[in-house]
């Protein structure tokens, strides 16, 4: 029997988790009202067709951005933990960015936090295109590292893998160094990887005026 009670942010929150988990060709109406144990007429009524329920969670995912908080004692601390917040949120929801992106909303998107990290550079003295210069960096860091991660995750099998091809400490001048052919053969640890570059991006774009950035365990 189909429910009768029944919100609109339900609906949203539904249809987010299938486009999440299963990208947006998972995302029909039929598919929402089973998950939602209701009828399709009640997805009608609450959020309107298909392309208007996709809008929606467009609009959501754009104010999902906009809550990021900078956490930290200095102005490079506080930037370099929008600039994990702004990861984690990225990481979280692919297939949602990739339909902000193809509204032609991904600006809108960043803006919030650009606005943040504006705060913070402008908190550590900078001003001007210097200081758009380093909200642009930190933003590209982000974005660039994400897509790095992506790309990893979907490229096929390789063979052999980076682990092997370092576990037997190749000749050259990395060949006598194997405490760093045990790094390379090991797993990369993309959080720490990206918070030890960002914070020296950071550390670098602001210099002194800043304050620290932390240490890549914080």
């Amino acid at each position: 029997m189909a429910r009768t009670a029944l919100s609109r942010e339900e609906v949203l929150e539904t249809a987010g988790a299938l486009v999440r988990q299963h990208g947006p060709d998972a995302l029909t109406m039929r598919r929402l009202a089973a998950e939602l144990g209701t009828a399709v007429t009640s997805i009608y009524w609450h959020v309107g067709n298909r392309e208007s329920l996709l809008d929606a969670l467009v609009e959501r995912t754009v104010a999902d951005l906009s809550a990021i908080t900078p956490r930290g004692r200095t102005p490079a601390a506080r930037i370099v933990s929008v600039a994990r917040a702004l990861r984690r949120e990225l990481r979280a929801r692919p297939h949602l960015v990739a339909m902000v992106h193809e509204r032609g909303l991904t600006e809108r998107m960043f803006l919030p936090a650009q606005r943040v990290l504006a705060h913070e550079v402008h908190a550590a003295g900078l001003r001007g295109a210097k200081a758009a210069e380093v909200v642009r960096a930190v933003q590209f860091q982000v974005v660039g590292h994400v897509l790095v991660e992506r790309n990893r995750e979907r490229a096929p099998v390789q063979s052999p893998a980076e682990e092997e091809l370092w576990a037997a400490a190749s000749p050259g001048p990395a060949g006598s160094d194997l405490a760093l052919a045990r790094a390379l053969a090991a797993p990369v640890d993309t959080e720490r990887l990206f918070t030890t570059s960002v914070r020296a991006l950071v550390d670098g774009l602001l210099g002194s005026r800043g304050g620290s950035a932390g240490s890549p365990d914080q």
